[in-house]
């Protein structure tokens, strides 16, 4: 099956070949015909399998059929529990409407809310929100969601886990009763199935088993060492010149950028696709990959969805992914159609729990690689290392008292431990 075979119109056809998307996932393949439908769906699906474009198609569609759609009415809401899944879902939302006159903005806790209100002020049809910001929002008058035709709940265990069951049997009491209804969750336990009674009308239901397993076909090694020295690591492992094709994964677009600029320096042939590209330079980065022209090609987990390599062997992983479905996705780019495949990756102390759940997932555990000239020590971190780990650590540490006060609100009781409880979770 096709994108091309799902009743999808031109213009989105065109903006998914340009993201080099023919073939829809299973996820995607169950869900649109049914939502195109104007169907209730409940899926069983996790990040990675490509539930985004599962009702970002769809509902696209929808609003470009509708003759009535105008420029100031929100027709289609996606809550998600995360800023980042919402970022992530507004990117998507732009790439597949590209050629259409479909505007959506999305609108998040923790950040001034001027940028976001003006942005509603001009009008949007497709608004992705988190459940905080949302209710506040609406409070203030800034967003009505009377004409809502469209309402999707992403992650929805993740947003019971986080505390949002109050924000989100509140935002239910506003939406129109007349509406289709597409909820989004990786398990499916008692509480999930009583909220989808409250949200689905005889909903179809879509499943798709988690990616937890690695192809056979793919070797797997595991290189420890210091954050310092990931660098010096990396560039000693290209001096091998069997890695003359690699896809090197990682986690943000600035370390991207950064690892393309030392690969540079030592006259190794790179470039970079990330959020912050634009569409042009993406295709020709990917396509002087294709064509062997540059060596390495260095991708953020969400631009390299979509990219498809004959034959690429060599896949290394720059950072280790804090989510071990990802690991799968990433290494799998190799491999591929019972080719043989190698996926490197590069751990440092910080990496190391990441490590476990992914051995955990896959039900294996990953070749160490310990004759190598960086191995991880318990060295100091250098004083840019540890001002980097105290900020993510207080970025955790606020997001933990964060949802610990949303269960609270929401009716969960102390969850207790306090700083305490705080230490022993991260």
């Amino acid at each position: 099956m096709q994108f091309k075979d799902l009743r999808i119109s031109a213009p989105i056809l065109k903006a998914l070949e340009d993201q080099n998307y023919s073939t829809p996932t299973p996820i995607q393949a169950q869900a649109i015909p049914k939502a195109l439908e104007k169907r209730d769906i409940l899926a069983s699906a996790q990040t990675g399998t490509g539930k985004t474009a599962a009702f970002a198609i769809p509902i696209i569609e929808h609003l470009h059929n509708d003759q009535n759609l105008g420029k100031r009415a929100i027709k289609a809401l996606i809550v998600t529990p995360t800023r980042e899944l919402a970022i992530q879902i507004g990117e998507n939302f732009t790439h597949y409407s590209k050629y259409l006159g479909i505007k959506n903005t999305v609108i998040f806790g923790g950040v001034g809310q001027k940028p976001q209100t003006d942005a509603l002020k001009r009008g949007v049809n497709v608004l992705i929100a988190t459940p905080g910001r949302l209710l506040d929002l609406m409070d203030q008058g800034y967003i009505k969601l009377n004409q809502i035709e469209y309402f999707v709940l992403d992650e929805a265990d993740r947003m019971l886990d986080m505390g949002f069951i109050h924000d989100i049997k509140k935002l239910l009491k506003v939406l129109p009763a007349k509406r289709q209804s597409l909820f989004f969750s990786a398990t499916l336990p008692d509480k999930i199935i009583d909220l989808s009674r409250n949200i689905l009308n005889n909903p179809v239901k879509v499943a798709v088993n988690p990616v937890s397993s690695t192809a056979h076909t793919i070797q797997q090694y595991m290189y420890y060492t210091n954050k310092s020295s990931k660098n010096e690591l990396l560039l000693h492992l290209l001096k091998d010149p069997k890695l003359d094709q690699v896809l090197l994964f990682s986690r943000t677009k600035h370390g991207a950028d950064r690892i393309v600029r030392n690969l540079k320096k030592k006259n190794i042939s790179s470039a970079a696709i990330h959020g912050d590209k634009g569409q042009n330079q993406r295709q020709k980065a990917l396509a002087s990959f294709k064509s062997k022209d540059i060596r390495v090609l260095v991708a953020t987990d969400i631009a390299a969805r979509g990219i498809d390599i004959d034959k690429l062997q060599y896949v290394i992983n720059f950072d280790v992914p804090n989510e071990s479905e990802t690991y799968v996705h990433r290494i799998g780019r190799s491999g591929r159609a019972g080719e043989s495949g190698v996926a490197i990756s590069i751990c440092e102390p910080e990496e190391n729990a990441y490590v476990k759940a992914i051995e955990k997932l896959i039900k294996k555990k990953i070749d160490v690689v310990e004759d190598h000239p960086f191995p991880q020590t318990d060295k100091p971190m250098t004083a840019a290392e540890r001002k980097e780990f105290e900020k993510e650590k207080n970025r955790r540490r606020q997001e933990f008292f964060a949802n610990r006060k949303k269960k609270k609100q929401a009716g969960g009781g102390n969850s207790g431990g306090g700083k305490k409880n705080w230490k022993k979770k991260r």
